[in-house]
């Protein structure tokens, strides 16, 4: 069982900015080193490739190699990679998307990384790249009640689960609002319709809970998702509420600050067996920071020191000896 010790904790590439083109690996390289160099230098020794950084299933072999040395040369290892705004229901880049995805997976397999992360949500719309705080803008909504969107959101997610056990990864579908996983129960519903061991959600519960509007209670999410996670983004929002007046205001904090108490979060977590790598994630500010300062106050005072979890191990085995006799 993982303890605080030794519980992987990867740094995500959203705030080191979007995407730039890929130039020579050489250009590339030097702009990765850098960036990456300041993950390292924050503390981390895991990082999430997110691919608002670098598109990877854009990669040549050159470029794949480049990478694989800056990982290298600044002592991290890539354990998750998080691919985002790229919709395999898109009405318009579905098929591209897809096709993005399955790149996705084969560069993750030839990195070593376990795990990949994949959603359902678009492009941020331009109303939305207007605001401080997208969120505050109405973006896509999934067609919820439309049979056809909801099987071929199964069947493509599904082509990805069997080439991401194929593969020999996890693959993780990220809870993000008003899409097919906008909900604890649609979440569920919609792994469980997919069907496969190798298909699990990233309950990443910040994303629903930031909305300016009424949302599902952060314990309600953590307990009905728990037992299907098999990684998990985490981030946090000060949130407050006048229901009467109809008012709901949210921006992002430290993990320990938020409207979502991850002491509790994560002991629900342990409860349903979740032994998945996190990714500690901010918006705004320096947020590479305030995820250092999230890793440590996860890392600190939450997870389970190894004391414990030998404990918690020794009394499972002691119980399942019990109950077998």
């Amino acid at each position: 069982m993982l303890s605080s010790n030794d519980w992987p904790i990867a740094a995500a590439l959203l705030p080191l900015g979007d995407a730039h083109p890929v130039d020579g690996p050489e250009s590339s390289a030097e702009r990765w080193l850098s960036d990456l160099s300041e993950v390292s230098d924050a503390g981390f020794s895991d990082v999430d490739l997110t691919d608002s950084w670098t598109r990877y299933g854009d990669l040549d072999r050159n470029h794949v190699a480049a990478l694989r040395e800056c990982l290298a040369a600044t002592g991290l290892t890539a354990v998750s990679l998080s691919a985002i705004r790229r919709s395999v229901i898109d009405e318009q880049h579905g098929q591209e998307h897809l096709a993005y995805a399955h790149r996705t997976i084969d560069f993750a397999a030839e990195l070593g990384i376990p795990v990949v992360s994949v959603g359902l949500h678009r492009a941020l719309t331009p109303a939305q790249r207007e605001q401080l705080w997208f969120w505050t803008a109405d973006g896509h909504r999934d067609p919820f009640g439309d049979d056809d969107a909801w099987a071929l959101a199964v069947g493509r997610l599904r082509e990805l689960g069997r080439h991401a056990d194929e593969a020999g990864l996890l693959l993780s579908l990220e809870m993000y609002e008003h899409t097919f996983l906008g909900s604890a129960e649609s979440s569920v519903r919609l792994v469980e319709d997919i069907g496969l061991d190798a298909v699990g959600l990233n309950p990443d519960i910040g994303n629903l809970i930031r909305l300016h509007e009424p949302v599902e209670d952060w314990r309600a999410i953590a307990e009905a998702t728990m037992p299907y996670a098999n990684f998990w983004h985490v981030k946090n929002y000060s949130r407050d509420e006048d229901a009467a007046a109809g008012l709901y205001s949210t921006v992002p904090t430290s993990l320990e600050l938020g409207v979502i108490n991850y002491r509790e979060a994560v002991k629900i977590a342990l409860r349903n067996g979740f032994q998945g790598i996190i990714c500690v994630e901010h918006y705004g500010g320096d947020g590479l920071s305030v995820s250092a300062t999230n890793r440590d106050y996860l890392r600190d005072r939450v997870l389970p020191r190894r004391e414990y979890a030998a404990g918690v191990s020794r009394v499972r085995q002691t119980g399942a000896s019990a109950v077998s006799r």
